[in-house]
């Protein structure tokens, strides 16, 4: 037996002795565990609640202290200090660990018990009727859901999704499991799994709003835009008085570009709920992407003034590129970022935002500090190894080839709308998008997920230790299926356009799939969107994502992924010569009428210019470089890195020979 082994049965033991009231005993096993591992949070936790039982009260809350700081986004720590206060009669702080153990595990029965004894002794009724309600509904379900629910909020997603499917085994109808299971497919990107069980909850319980609600979500992540706008007029016209579905159905109209309806109901949610700091977060979101800069940062403002620790507000500001924080602001989040009860969560937008602020202020030290403790707090959220990425994309070159291509050549949809922009993050693929879209006859959309989504399908179930199925059997798809494939790409995106015969699509990771948007769409073209390798990366790993990019969390993580995806292009250029222009970012800083009329000629395109004048182009943008494609090009941000140069050997180490 291994020391893991042994570790996790001595737990089990102390689990043990403390449900059967043998406290000394119990609290004596966690102190052995301690002193081989004195970081270990399960023991950290039995102990103070055998502390608590002994009614030694303020050795459980230093012991409580000890294990916030461990694991600063644990609910049940809270929730035992929430017990703790209680017996001390501490009303107040107890009330306070209650509300912070339900914002981070909505399912802890116990706080909410506790929560709605506190209001009721204070007099708080309309409270107390709310967190009753919360606790009666976690009553009302089956146990096996509820320690479900549990693992969910402390990360434990394996043991979850296992538990979940044996219950659901044994009840196939139960909506609520379906609901639980879905979520977990959300939260893995599974999101083909999530659709399919939300449906059938639905066919089960049509009446089911949470189902309904749910599904308008999985709907919506999976841009099917159309479609999750429809279910969100489903719930508005049920319960037309719900500001949660009124937010909803904003929300759904702005992905499908309809900015003056959303603006309106925000306007008016606002006025409903004025301290809601994620209604003003997303109504910041709508303001920026249609350039109204001011008006946006008011809302951003609004947010972390409703929450001061709402770590999304601050680095949604610092993400403007050209917003700088007021002293309070800087004050306010240096403080929020160092208190351990600031959640994971809320930490890593700050650190994100302070490493931008510091990096305005030439304080570069400082600013990387801030970059480098958030990325690594981000990457304890991921499963990522840069050795496995290397193994996926080294797939690409064993098993596309000249005979793949030969073999199947035009057997796609021949449709020549789309134009893929293809790279890394951050190596100026907005702005080539914005460059083309500027053109009468392109329109830009958004970085689409269609063909990941398509790669993953075809790449099977598969551990992540397994060899995916994908892209070895694309030389066993007939031209029917290619066909319907193409076809299948053309009409799913079709919500993202209006007249232009030509539309862009640029998802940057579409990089690893090109053998297979050359096989569904021959026609189609491709950009590769290039930077230098270490303003590229660095300018990658400052960057804080709103989903995916989990390679950028690490200097040595975003340094091998260039690499590999050099590689990989070389392998296509190899394979597919003259079928991929590639651009590099430095040559149309320096010289953009030339770059410009290579991009239009590429595309069989006439020169345009207003494709010069890009800056000028009014259209909504969402990336992260939204501000900057609404200015002129600069030449100020080619050498940034350099001011962090003294840092960067990890990552110099892995770039190589590409420095």
């Amino acid at each position: 037996m291994n020391n893991k082994e042994q570790i996790e049965v001595a737990l089990e033991e102390a689990r043990s002795l403390l449900v059967n009231s043998r406290l000394v005993e119990a609290e004596k096993k966690t102190e052995v565990i301690l002193e081989q591992y004195p970081e270990n949070g399960k023991a950290l936790y039995i102990k103070a609640v055998c502390q608590r039982y002994l009614n030694r009260l303020e050795e459980a809350l230093a012991t409580l202290r000890q294990l916030k700081k461990i694991r600063p986004g644990y609910g049940r720590a809270f929730q035992e200090e929430g017990h703790v206060c209680m017996a001390a009669g501490f009303t107040s702080q107890a009330l306070y660990a209650y509300r912070h153990a339900v914002s981070l595990n909505n399912s802890l029965i116990a706080s909410w018990a506790g929560l709605t004894k506190i209001h009721t002794k204070q007099g708080n009724h309309d409270n107390a009727k709310i967190t009753n309600t919360e606790y009666e509904k976690l009553k009302a379900l089956p146990d096996e859901l509820l320690s479900v629910r549990n693992m969910i909020s402390e990360g434990h997603s394996y043991d979850a999704e296992q538990l979940c499917r044996q219950f659901l085994q044994k009840n196939k109808k139960n909506v609520e499991g379906m609901r639980l299971l879905a979520s977990l497919g959300v939260a893995a990107d599974v999101l083909d799994d999530a659709e399919f069980l939300l449906e059938k909850a639905l066919e089960f319980e049509p009446e089911n709003n949470f189902a309904r609600h749910d599904y308008m979500v999985v709907l919506y992540r999976r841009q099917k835009y159309k479609q999750s706008l429809e279910q969100a007029k489903i719930l508005i016209k049920r319960e037309p008085s719900n500001l949660k579905y009124k937010i909803a159905f904003a929300n759904q109209s702005i992905a499908v570009g309809d900015y003056k309806t959303a603006l309106n109901i925000y306007d008016k949610a606002n006025k409903i709920t004025p301290n809601d700091p994620e209604l003003r977060l997303v109504h910041g979101h709508a303001l920026k992407t249609i350039g109204k800069k001011d008006e946006a940062i008011e809302a951003y403002r609004k947010a972390y003034a409703a929450r001061n620790d709402f770590g999304d507000a601050y680095w949604s500001m610092a993400n403007l590129k050209t917003y700088e924080f007021t002293d309070q602001e800087v004050n306010l989040m240096t403080e929020k970022e160092a208190m351990s009860a600031t959640v994971a969560t809320n930490r890593i937008h700050l650190c994100f935002a302070l490493g931008k602020h510091y990096e305005d202020q030439k304080q570069f030290k400082k600013s990387f500090y801030y970059y480098e403790r958030g990325n690594t707090l981000q990457k304890t959220n991921h499963n990522y190894t840069k050795e496995n990425m290397t193994k996926i994309l080294a797939l690409q070159q064993a098993h596309c080839n000249v005979d793949l291509f030969n073999a199947k050549h035009n057997q796609g949809h021949l449709d020549s709308a789309p134009i893929f922009i293809v790279g890394l993050p951050r190596a100026g693929s907005t702005l080539l998008e914005q460059i083309l879209a500027s053109h009468s006859q392109v329109e830009g959309t958004l970085e689409l997920p269609n063909i990941p989504a398509l790669a993953y399908k075809l790449a099977g179930r598969k551990t992540i230790n397994q060899t995916p199925d994908y892209p070895a059997n694309l030389s066993t798809l007939d031209p029917e299926k290619l066909k319907a494939f193409g076809k299948n790409y053309i009409e799913e995106t079709r919500i993202h356009r209006k007249k232009a015969p030509y539309f862009i699509d640029k998802m940057p990771n579409n990089f690893r799939h090109i053998a297979l948007i050359r096989l569904i769409l021959p026609n189609a073209k491709i950009i590769d969107a290039r930077r230098e390798p270490m303003a590229c990366c660095f300018s990658g790993f400052k960057q804080l994502f709103a989903s995916g990019q989990q390679f950028s969390y690490g200097l040595e993580e975003i340094g091998t992924y260039y690499r590999d995806y050099v590689k990989v292009m070389d392998h296509w250029d190899e394979i597919l010569p003259g079928k991929i222009l590639r651009v590099q970012y430095e040559n149309v800083v320096a010289n953009l009428d030339r770059e410009v009329h290579r991009i239009l000629d590429y595309c069989e395109l006439p020169f345009e210019e207003n494709c010069i004048n890009f800056h000028q182009t009014k259209r909504n943008v969402r990336t992260p470089s939204s501000e900057q494609v609404r200015q002129p090009i600069y030449k100020s941000g080619l050498e940034q890195w350099k001011n962090y140069e003294p840092w960067l050997q990890p990552l110099k180490n892995a770039l190589g020979d590409l420095v």
